[in-house]
């Protein structure tokens, strides 16, 4: 599958774009793209559906942070490719459902952005469903798949998600006529005016149960356990939120499912901490292991490595293992791990290593002569991270 593009340059705007600007480039792109008005070009409705994914983000203002932070990856990252949007399942009748109305009633293209079941309601959305999912170092790292459980409404499989008992139908409302709204004029001082509310009888359904499901008691939708697979991306973080579309609530009596949100929670490692994409390992090496070289195995996020130790190795100095980090959320390659050298100095010691160390005492070998160009901790610190 193509990678995705970017939604702002889907759009044609800049990052710093207004609402009223992001919606005002979707309207235009709509109906350039309409696959009515370009019935001889096969790509049309990829383009009016990629444009209505884009703006279904990017008109969003928490969904256009998480975007704007950790780009696909925080609208859609965890269900894979094109689940953030309109390609995870959303038809064309959703899509005028949803935002038919930017164009409005007077808009000379009202007719095309019509398509609200015919008639004129919108598709509900079902509400968003919140999860917590604690990841250790090696998930965050590399990414992993996870099938977890979820209580969530699903639509009943018995009626259909219409609430109605099996063999029977149901019938328009008489009080909206089916449009799931009434209309009441109003007189004032300047002159008629008209509102629109939900109707009171249908309660907004346009349509009327003479008998309900025995399955769901006519709501339509059922709560249950749903086993979902959740494809984590490498290099998530604490606290980010990633999103699903379609994997949450189902509304009752028919529309359009809300979103399942996770929180990413990391585990702490015992062994190595997280600074980026780096990792870093606190060593503790014995003075004669520094002074003379050796060969030690560390813990890495893929297991056990073996590293050489070189004679003479001060106490502050930091090892680079090259791509053994975690993965960029963008893609762009992979951080290092940082292996950070302390000199365990002995704390007690017998009569015989005290006499042997006194008898080392003053050898020339064993006074600190740091050369003009040995750098601190801070300059091998900023030498790393800079």
């Amino acid at each position: 599958m193509a990678k995705k593009r970017d939604y702002y340059e889907v759009l044609g705007v800049d990052r710093g774009a207004s609402a009223d600007d992001i919606k005002k480039a979707y309207r235009k792109l709509a109906i350039k793209f309409h696959p009515d008005k370009n019935p001889d070009d096969p790509t049309a409705e990829d383009k009016f559906k990629e444009a209505a994914e884009a703006y279904s983000i990017l008109s969003d203002e928490n969904k256009r942070a998480r975007y704007d932070q950790y780009g696909h990856a925080g609208v859609g990252g965890a269900s894979g490719a094109g689940a953030g949007g309109f390609g995870g399942g959303f038809s064309m009748d959703d899509i005028f459902s949803q935002f038919g109305d930017i164009f409005g009633d007077s808009s000379p293209f009202g007719d095309i952005f019509g398509r609200q079941g015919g008639n004129g309601r919108r598709v509900r959305k079902g509400s968003d469903l919140r999860i917590k999912l604690k990841l250790n170092l090696e998930e965050i790292a590399n990414g992993v798949e996870k099938k977890i459980k979820v209580k969530r409404h699903v639509t009943c499989n018995t009626c259909g998600g219409n609430g109605a008992k099996h063999g029977t139908s149901l019938t328009n409302c008489n009080s909206c006529n089916g449009t799931g709204q009434v209309r009441k004029v109003v007189s004032t001082m300047l002159g008629q005016m008209v509102s629109t509310s939900t109707c009171p009888t249908c309660n907004g359904d346009g349509k009327i149960i003479s008998e309900r499901c025995d399955s769901c008691a006519g709501e339509g939708r059922l709560l249950q356990d749903d086993l979902i697979t959740l494809n984590i991306p490498g290099g998530v973080a604490e606290g980010m939120q990633l999103s699903m579309s379609g994997k949450g609530n189902v509304p009752a009596r028919g529309g359009v499912a809300g979103d399942l949100l996770i929180v990413i929670e990391e585990e702490e490692d015992a062994l190595l901490k997280r600074d980026g994409n780096n990792v870093v390992f606190d060593m503790h090496l014995s003075f004669i292991d520094a002074a003379l070289g050796t060969s030690v195995e560390i813990p890495t996020i893929d297991g056990k490595a073996r590293i050489t130790i070189d004679q003479g190795t001060q106490a502050g100095k930091i090892l680079r293992l090259k791509g053994k980090g975690i993965k960029d959320l963008n893609g762009y390659g992979k951080g290092d791990q940082l292996v950070h050298i302390n000199v365990w100095t002995p704390q007690q010691l017998t009569s015989d290593e005290r006499e042997t160390l006194e008898s080392l005492r003053h050898s020339p070998n064993f006074q600190p002569k740091p050369g003009k160009n040995e750098k601190g901790f801070f300059d091998k610190m900023k030498d790393f991270f800079h």
